[in-house]
């Protein structure tokens, strides 16, 4: 199985290729079209790759009981459960509406089935690849009918333990190839000290055929820019228009200043990353010609004579001498010519 594949079409992850970029809008557009739209726009503005929702089918998510219950909180949007998820829900025709118009401004759009009903629709909408949200990362059977289909898998592994984590992973191996997990805890917003970036590094060694990623519910963008530092090929970000909105998901939200910023600090640490190569650059030829040391002859050494460690000093010279690093190889060698002390020992000098 390779590090990279193409999670969208023309679009690859894993591997050098830039981090997969997700602005993840879930149900920030308070159930209204319109708003989502504009987060859409908002998203392929600030230089993200996909917009994503939250798809449900409420009935196969919740149980009656669930949808019913009285739901008084400061963000509701009904006097139920129910009837404050039915006002968040978009019909099927508003999702291939919203799809249609994202690829009209050429951004990608999918989703979180967050069940398998919802999986059904997104698989003939046509996503490019299926979300699976952490709380279906247990689902063993969502999982794997999920995998069954063949679209690319991205995975939040929220509320799980490594346990679960390696039974995710041979889970969907066994029936899709291309996926990737993504470090995610679930909290909102998300505490500096709950983030564990170091998880990054556990699953890169765990599975290394697999490109990891980092789903964020944190205040800001450093921890992100960082897991991006850390090898993420993929990030997700909750996005909206205006924190103070009613909704529970806004305020562990990127506005649209924050997800730009975020957008190009990750461009920016992707291109400072470069090459694991250690050499000296081009670029730094100004500063080696003016401050580079040489080999200097610590005293007056006479022709025909066998040098040794004690007859050199190391300065900025001028000329440029040989480099200090081949100094050790130049004992026991004989010098051609007379060299005045303080002057630079050159390569043509030496026998």
């Amino acid at each position: 199985m390779p590090l990279q594949f193409e999670l969208c079409p023309g679009r690859m992850i894993g591997g050098s290729h830039p981090c997969f970029i997700i602005a993840e809008i879930g149900q920030n557009h308070q159930g209204d079209i319109e708003i989502a739209k504009k987060m859409i726009k908002m998203a392929k503005d600030c230089g993200a790759d996909c917009a994503k929702f939250q798809k449900s089918e409420l009935e196969y998510k919740f149980s009656k009981r669930a949808l019913e219950r009285p739901y008084n909180s400061k963000h509701s949007w009904g006097k139920t459960y129910g009837d404050h998820k039915r006002h968040l829900e978009f019909s099927h025709d508003q999702y291939r509406e919203l799809k249609k118009y994202a690829e009209a401004i050429g951004i990608f759009l999918t989703a979180s089935g967050m069940d398998e009903m919802a999986v059904e629709f997104l698989h003939e909408l046509d996503v490019p690849f299926f979300k699976v949200a952490s709380c279906d990362a247990n689902n063993f059977p969502y999982l794997e009918k999920t995998a069954r289909k063949g679209r690319p898998m991205v995975v939040s592994t929220g509320m799980q333990s490594m346990e679960t984590i390696r039974r995710v992973y041979k889970t969907v191996k066994e029936h899709n190839q291309k996926f990737t997990l993504l470090q995610c805890t679930s909290a909102y917003p998300l505490d500096p000290k709950d983030v564990n970036l170091s998880v990054i590094r556990k699953y890169q060694e765990e599975f290394p055929d697999v490109p990891i990623g980092y789903s964020g519910h944190e205040k800001g963008i450093y921890i992100t820019v960082a897991a991006v530092a850390m090898g993420a090929k993929v990030v997700e970000r909750h996005v909206t228009l205006d924190k103070t909105w009613k909704g529970n998901d806004h305020e562990a939200s990127l506005e649209p200043s924050e997800l730009a910023e975020l957008v190009r600090a990750i461009r920016l640490v992707e291109t400072a990353m470069g090459s694991p190569d250690k050499q000296m650059l081009p670029c730094e030829k100004t500063c080696h010609d003016k401050l580079g040391k040489s080999v200097i002859a610590k005293m007056a050494i006479p022709k025909e004579k066998v040098l040794s460690l004690g007859m050199f000093a190391v300065k900025v010279g001028e000329p440029k001498g040989i480099p200090p690093e081949h100094m050790q190889q130049l004992v026991g060698k004989k010098i051609k010519v007379d060299v005045e002390e303080d002057d630079s020992i050159l390569a043509d000098m030496i026998e």
